[in-house]
């Protein structure tokens, strides 16, 4: 189980595994997800954005949410959450 100071508060379960992609062929690099994630999953290489890491995502899903391309694809990590917090 990890933790880290920058999000106090918050323990991931489990490794992190690949279970956000991003289709190069529908991004058009606006950087939505890079405005919504809280633990910098993401970068913009070449005009198109792509996973950097996904060491610290909560899996909140709001890149999903927010990009208007459809071009993040989102699935659930084995195991359901990969996270707990105690803000309930």
């Amino acid at each position: 189980m990890r933790t880290t100071d920058t999000f106090p508060g918050v323990r991931w379960v489990g490794e992190p595994e690949l279970f956000i992609r991003i289709d190069p062929k529908k991004c058009t690099g606006c950087g939505g997800c890079l405005k919504v994630c809280l633990a910098g999953c993401f970068e913009i290489v070449e005009k198109t954005a792509r996973v950097r890491s996904l060491e610290w995502c909560m899996e909140c899903s709001a890149c999903w949410y927010v990009c208007p391309q459809d071009a993040v694809e989102f699935s659930w990590p084995k195991g359901g959450s990969g996270f707990h917090t105690r803000f309930g």
